[in-house]
């Protein structure tokens, strides 16, 4: 078993920047002008929620109506995922590291390690309500909600929970090799952020102008221009835009006092652990100040 332990997860809780280090890894190791757009990025990474994986594993076409059946197929069908190509390569997920029916929803058996993507709770639920086609605070009422899940019309889900919890079962998952990085970071720093994972996380020797070029290419703007041009075939059914606004400090435009204030106090250990330079700012903001 210990041969398919290929898979790099690329893991975050949605409209966390998974699209984004997905192109900005598709464009640094792709040949110049081979790097697919955002909707052929499949032809670069694959995902935990491909239909044609699950149907290889189902020895037919998969339709499951909930956890305990896909559950039952999922295993199999990252066994396929991480044997589809002969060396490490990355996997898309917004799954938690948890363990459902007695198995576990990421298995090391398959993992070779993650690049887990955190972005800060009150940038994320103005963009995740977005996502969800739900108002703010629908979406962070999910946010805060241990059975949140997302699923497809066949039954694939992917098993968010809460926000604190998910980011929680990837930073401490044990025996897990990972590296964290900020949305926030990775906005102000690309050019940092990106040669740590890829020297130190990765073991690559950095080509800079490969690096530059990659950057260069994925900027927000250019993604959006894309998406506008050509659509994003990953885009949820009833959202306008996925890629609206791709900056960090939308919230004190985008939240209420009061929803500032719901966030901070269903999230407050996360916070302190991963955004503490946002809690002063935040508290004051909460309070009408």
């Amino acid at each position: 078993m210990s041969s398919l332990k290929r898979i790099i997860w690329i893991a975050s809780y949605p409209k966390s920047g998974n699209t984004w280090m997905r192109s900005l890894l598709a464009h640094y190791f792709m040949p110049a002008g081979q790097a697919p757009d955002i909707n052929n990025l499949r032809n670069f990474t694959t995902a935990d929620v491909r239909q044609d994986f699950y149907d290889a594993a189902n020895g037919g076409a998969y339709n499951g109506t909930d956890l305990k059946a896909w559950m039952r197929v999922r295993p199999g069908a990252l066994r396929l995922i991480a044997g589809s190509r002969p060396n490490h390569h990355f996997v898309k997920t917004h799954c938690q590291t948890i363990r459902l029916e007695g198995q576990d929803v990421i298995p090391p058996e398959v993992t070779s390690g993650g690049i887990y993507l955190i972005r800060n709770p009150f940038d994320l639920a103005p963009s995740f309500a977005r996502h969800q086609s739900a108002d703010i605070d629908t979406a962070i009422k999910r946010m805060c909600n241990p059975d949140t899940v997302m699923g497809t019309p066949t039954g694939i889900f992917d098993v968010l929970g809460r926000w604190d919890d998910h980011v929680h079962s990837w930073t401490s998952a044990p025996g897990l090799k990972r590296r964290v990085i900020r949305y926030e970071d990775l906005l102000v720093k690309p050019a940092r952020e990106m040669r740590g994972l890829l020297e130190v996380f990765l073991g690559q020797k950095v080509d800079g102008a490969k690096l530059a070029r990659a950057i260069k290419a994925t900027a927000f703007d250019k993604m959006q221009k894309q998406e506008r041009e050509h659509g994003f075939t990953e885009k949820p059914e009833g959202m306008a835009n996925f890629f609206a606004k791709g900056q960090a400090g939308v919230w004190k435009d985008d939240l209420t006092p009061a929803q500032v204030g719901r966030i901070r106090e269903a999230f407050l250990p996360a916070l302190e652990q991963h955004y503490p330079e946002m809690l002063r700012e935040t508290e004051e903001f909460a309070r009408g100040g």
